[in-house]
């Protein structure tokens, strides 16, 4: 399992984490965003006038209306991603990450009005009834590559559960238990039945259910984050400097010692952008396919707010009650996760700018006198006594007031430490550093109006943006295994996908994690790849749509 899980690694280092994959993703979008003349702009209002059913006819074929088809499409994009993923960008990219973030979602919103029309206008019928659309039936029935629809429609189904089941139950058990002190098992029990209610009734009722759920959750989690940011408002244009200063100086400042460059805030803030709005990926054009529209532009249109909604909006809400707040650049005594870890021979100081130096050159796998440490670290009563002969590094920071516990009781002993790593598995190690991901965003939320109780609104936005995340990926897997499979496929499908989010709830999902990074660039790649070919055909439809005197 383990050479299994490095293989997946392996392959993510070629595929998504590859230097030129947010190159491929941006020059995609960059192109149309030329080539249809600023869509995102231009058909901006006219988006809105759509959602809002001003050129809804009836007897329009569909399944879904266009707010039911937005609300879906964004339940699968507003996830963990939009909590913990900013609070993962900042951290290692510092505040360019999330002008790159804008950047992603600024161009995502041409590539999202493309791989939706051409979708829906390749949707069928299928035999169950219902619509079904997405990548795989344009490259199949307008490109003649069934091969390349195949892989789509698999790698589509594997992201089901690596994105949008999987790890997102992980984080809500793990909240609700931080939180309220609520089992894993009850939480998962609980959401597992509540989410086989949901998807078994079909597009119908996760449309009904995710149209309910997605104002309520944007704005409990604006309503938090404005309590936040107003309260530091102080803070707030210079925050907005610091983003832009670091975008445009092609450096950006980091908490800690490390001082990330513009590849890091390049390529962070433009993967968290593609894993946040999912521009590109070509998730979204599956549920619009459901919606009642005999125009697939007017669709199209509809889903290029889904980028300003996700990032633009709740991206940057929690990257300004980051910033706002000056958490990011704080250290707060938390439990050291062994992968943030790493201990270094010699002692280093992040105050000295000789260290920060040095530090950041080994742990950006740089030239640096830095060496792992490997040795013993003696321990009494929880407190090492040899620490002048290492340093604790915690999450790109050097660690503070470092303590060892087995459960509640202090650790005495000698621990090992082999290669940097701290090689006893049992014993828990505590300390000040910095913090990034969910624990940073909850953190911040608690700088606010609304003081310690701005984590009870994490940990609920985390339970509802994670929760309808798996209730749109569970269409997505189902609209594919019927394109793979036939209808009979749907429900052996979605009893696993239920199970599985039971079993996830309790188990660790890593693996089903990295398995899923790879599968997200065998979505992207062969849709950026299709809607590329049909550049000129997108061009056509967008003008035949304006033909018609009755959508101007």
């Amino acid at each position: 399992m383990e050479s299994f899980n490095q293989l997946l690694l392996t392959l993510d280092g070629f595929l998504g984490s590859a230097f030129w994959f947010p190159y491929v993703l941006l020059a995609v979008g960059f192109f149309f965003t030329l080539y249809l003349g600023f869509p995102q702009i231009r058909y901006f209002g006219h988006a809105i006038k759509i959602v809002r059913g001003k050129y809804d006819k009836p007897g329009d074929p569909g399944d879904t209306s266009h707010f039911q088809a937005l609300a879906t499409a964004l339940s699968g994009t507003v996830g963990t991603g939009n909590i913990g993923g900013v609070g993962l960008a900042i951290f290692l990219g510092g505040p360019a990450a999330l002008f790159w973030m804008w950047v992603t979602a600024f161009l995502g919103m041409t590539t999202k009005f493309v791989e939706v029309t051409l979708s829906h206008k390749y949707r069928i019928k299928a035999a169950d009834g219902f619509y079904a659309g997405g990548p795989m039936f344009y490259m199949e029935r307008r490109l003649n590559m069934k091969w390349l629809a195949v892989i789509f429609a698999i790698a589509t189904v594997i992201s089901s559960f690596g994105t949008g089941s999987l790890p997102q139950v992980n984080n809500i058990a793990q909240a609700m238990y931080d939180t309220f002190g609520l089992s894993k098992m009850l939480t998962g029990g609980v959401l597992a039945i509540l989410l086989g209610l949901v998807i078994i009734g079909g597009i119908t009722r996760i449309a009904k259910v995710t149209s309910t759920i997605v104002p309520v959750m944007a704005v409990l989690y604006i309503v938090g984050a404005l309590g936040v940011i107003l309260y530091n408002y102080e803070n707030i244009i210079p925050s907005f400097v610091e983003v832009f200063s670091g975008a445009f100086n092609g450096s950006a400042a980091m908490g800690g010692f490390l001082g990330a460059s513009f590849a890091y805030a390049f390529n962070r803030g433009v993967n968290r952008g593609l894993f946040s709005n999912e521009a590109g990926q070509g998730s979204a054009p599956i549920a619009h396919a459901a919606a009642r529209a005999d125009e697939p532009v007017s669709e199209g249109m509809v889903s290029l707010l889904e980028p300003f909604i996700d990032t633009l909006i709740i991206c940057t809400l929690t990257g300004l009650v980051i910033l706002s707040s000056g958490v990011w650049t704080e250290k707060f005594m938390n439990r050291f996760e062994r992968a943030d870890m790493m201990v270094v021979a010699g002692t280093y100081s992040d105050k000295e700018e000789a260290h920060v130096k040095e530090l950041f050159g080994f742990l950006s796998g740089r030239s640096s006198e830095v060496r792992p440490y490997t040795g013993t670290i003696v321990v009494a009563d929880g407190r090492p006594l040899n620490s002048s002969e290492y340093t604790v590094i915690n999450s790109r920071s050097v660690a503070e007031d470092v303590e060892f516990r087995v459960g509640n009781d202090n650790f005495s002993g000698v621990l090992n430490v082999n290669g940097g790593r701290l090689v006893n598995p049992n014993v828990e190690v505590w300390g000040n550093s910095l913090l990034h991901s969910v624990a940073l965003t909850n953190r911040a939320f608690q700088k606010g109006f609304f003081g310690e109780y701005g984590s009870y609104i994490v940990t609920l936005g985390i339970l509802l943006f994670a929760f309808s995340t798996a209730i749109a990926w569970s269409y997505y897997g189902d609209r594919s295994m019927i394109y793979l499979f036939g209808p009979k496929s749907v429900m052996p499908y979605r009893l696993v996908y239920v199970v599985a989010f039971f079993w996830a709830a309790i188990e660790d999902t890593t693996i089903i994690w990295n398995l899923s990074a790879v599968a997200i660039v065998l979505m992207t790649l062969p849709n950026l790849f299709g809607i590329s070919v049909l550049a000129r055909e997108m061009k056509e439809t967008v003008k035949d749509y304006w033909k018609d005197p009755s959508h101007k």
